[in-house]
């Protein structure tokens, strides 16, 4: 099959942009260290990680499609990218422009096999919102099939036009990118991203497929049947094909609209907690969860709004686009219960060994570094809510954050793509609530699942798991566990012992040697070009040039690092 010109050049910008930034990381992290100027590379790696951040940005919203999906799925990937790169994605969801009627409407038509005249009673051209794989537009329900839903006013989805071409594009633009990448071994050792692009492959092609959307729906319609306080929209199916998804209109007050809810007579604080309830429903109970609750896709409908009988309560919470579902295995499922329990009772050791257990920790890593960093976490912000972390010093706060990041990014695990949909998940969330409520505390949301894991959740092992971490302070339980780890540690030979003063000798003697390398490099290229300026004056030229380098390092290294140490 031959690719359309359009989609051609599209491969090509992609590979284009990628192969660029890739050779300046090249540059500044592999080459320049290897002449002793790693510390000036890393003077500039905050920035430059901001412009390639910037950049992808800019392209993503010039190609849309499925790079749109990709800077979303970044902006989540706090375990492998900086900050600096997570925080200049964020947004690009709301940015999509909107596709022209004319051609939605020729899309819908045909998927449908008739006019929109003749499928619905009013179509709305104007759409409700615009995402990067499609669009909503409000419409009406003919009579005839209305009486068998009950209800009139829909929603419904339509594909972009053309959009699964695009991503079959991109994701071929961004396979060749992931094995040009997993060459590296820097980044092989950490992160397989071939299998981490077919994770994301598969659920950004099942977000094209509409029928899906519906079965999912309805299955997170049926995991909350006997909660009153959740509502779902019902799907439309005579109404439904793989690119047009027509669902009732169940827009009402968007969860983070504080001014609305409290006209309303609805407590925003009561939400938020309800919200958190809901969230580690899906997460802990039914194991299959709602990936992107931001505030577009979460609603508060009144009983005002609704047309429901005296049971219903005052308000609840209506979910909407189930394009993007996570679902926990057990095996992970046991591993979050072991989590939160570790979270609940302040036990850092529990929670890095959780993680360990779940798989996202290779066996071979040394864990003590994380547990430091989480036993410091725990010490200083543990129990805290929002509102009290906003009390914090920013300057303390972003120190910690900043060394918690380097831990994370150099040790050697990946977090698999479905705990990533938990934490972005969990994250959003807890934003959301927090927005809400400046006093939300997502720690004490976390405690009465531990509590309920003790009565009746889960296994007998986490069970007893549960009882032990809540009900001792966890040292006497887990000093055996340290003492078995020491054992292991110093029988294997890899009992580290930190000398700080040895050690800073080492690296002076390290960079010594490194300028004397540098010295003798800058002597050869010099004397080389000088030699050579006579019989080939270009090459000479070249030599003497490239002779600047090793001699500012030989010069400068020692008094950047007595900088340093003063």
């Amino acid at each position: 099959m031959t690719t359309p010109r359009h989609l051609r050049a599209r491969y090509r910008r992609i590979l284009f942009f990628a192969s660029r930034h890739i050779v300046v990381e090249w540059w500044f992290e592999l080459v320049l260290p290897r002449f002793g100027l790693g510390a000036f590379a890393r003077r500039g790696r905050t920035e430059r990680a901001r412009r390639i951040a910037r950049s992808f940005h800019s392209l993503a919203i010039e190609l849309r499609g499925l790079m749109i999906k990709v800077g979303q799925f970044m902006s989540s990937r706090m375990d492998v990218l900086p900050p600096e790169i997570t925080s200049e994605l964020e947004g690009l969801q709301d940015e999509v422009p909107a596709v022209e009627f004319p051609e939605l409407r020729d899309l819908a038509e045909s998927d449908l096999g008739m006019s929109l005249n003749r499928a619905y009673a009013f179509f709305d051209p104007v759409p409700l919102a615009a995402a990067s794989f499609g669009q909503v537009h409000r419409a009406r329900l003919l009579p005839v099939d209305s009486s068998e839903v009950d209800f009139e006013d829909v929603v419904v989805k339509v594909q972009r036009p053309g959009i699964d071409e695009i991503v079959r594009v991109d994701l071929a633009a961004l396979r060749k990118i992931a094995g040009w990448l997993n060459r590296v071994k820097f980044i092989s050792r950490r992160v397989h991203l071939p299998s981490l692009l077919e994770e994301f492959a598969v659920i950004s092609l099942l977000e094209l497929d509409y029928l899906h959307e519906g079965a999912n729906a309805e299955h997170f319609t049926e995991n909350f049947r006997d909660d009153p306080s959740v509502h779902t929209p019902a799907v439309v199916w005579e109404r439904t094909t793989r690119r047009v998804l027509t669902l009732s209109d169940v827009t009402a007050i968007k969860v983070n609209d504080r001014h609305a809810l409290e006209a309303a007579g609805i407590d925003p604080a009561a939400v938020a907690d309800e919200l958190a309830r809901t969230m580690f429903d899906q997460l802990f109970i039914h194991g299959f969860f709602h990936a992107d609750p931001h505030p577009g896709n979460i609603f508060v409908t009144s009983a005002a709004d609704d047309r429901a009988d005296a049971v219903t309560p005052a308000w609840k919470l209506t979910f909407v686009d189930f394009g993007m579902m996570g679902e926990v295995p057990d095996t992970l499922r046991a591993g979050l219960q072991r989590l939160i329990i570790a979270v609940a009772s302040r036990d850092a050791k529990g929670l890095v060994g959780s993680i360990r257990d779940m798989g996202m920790l290779l066996p071979s890593a040394e864990s003590a570094p994380l547990e430091r960093a989480m036993s410091e976490l725990f010490d200083r912000f543990g129990g805290m809510g929002f509102a009290e972390l906003q009390k914090v010093d920013p300057r303390e706060f972003k120190d910690f954050a900043d060394k918690f990041g380097d831990i994370v990014r150099t040790m050697p695990f990946q977090l698999p793509e479905n705990f990533l949909l938990i934490i972005r998940a969990v994250s959003v969330t807890s934003g959301v609530c927090s927005g809400l409520n400046p006093a939300f505390n997502v720690w004490t949301a976390i405690e009465p699942y531990a509590k309920q894991l003790t009565r009746d959740g889960g296994s007998g092992t986490v069970r007893a798991l549960t009882q032990q971490a809540i009900t001792t302070a966890g040292l006497i339980a887990r000093l055996p566990q340290q003492l078995d780890d020491l054992i292991t540690v110093m029988q294997r030979g890899q009992l580290a012992v930190e000398t700080p003063s040895v050690d800073r000798r080492l690296r002076a003697i390290e960079q010594i040697a490194r300028r004397v390398v540098s010295a003798i490099i800058f002597a050869g290229l010099l004397l080389g070009g000088i030699l050579l300026r006579q019989t080939d004056p270009v090459v000479g030229v070249i030599l003497i040039a490239a002779s600047v380098l090793p001699l500012l390092h030989a010069v400068f290294a020692g008094i950047t690092s007595r900088g340093r140490r003063g």
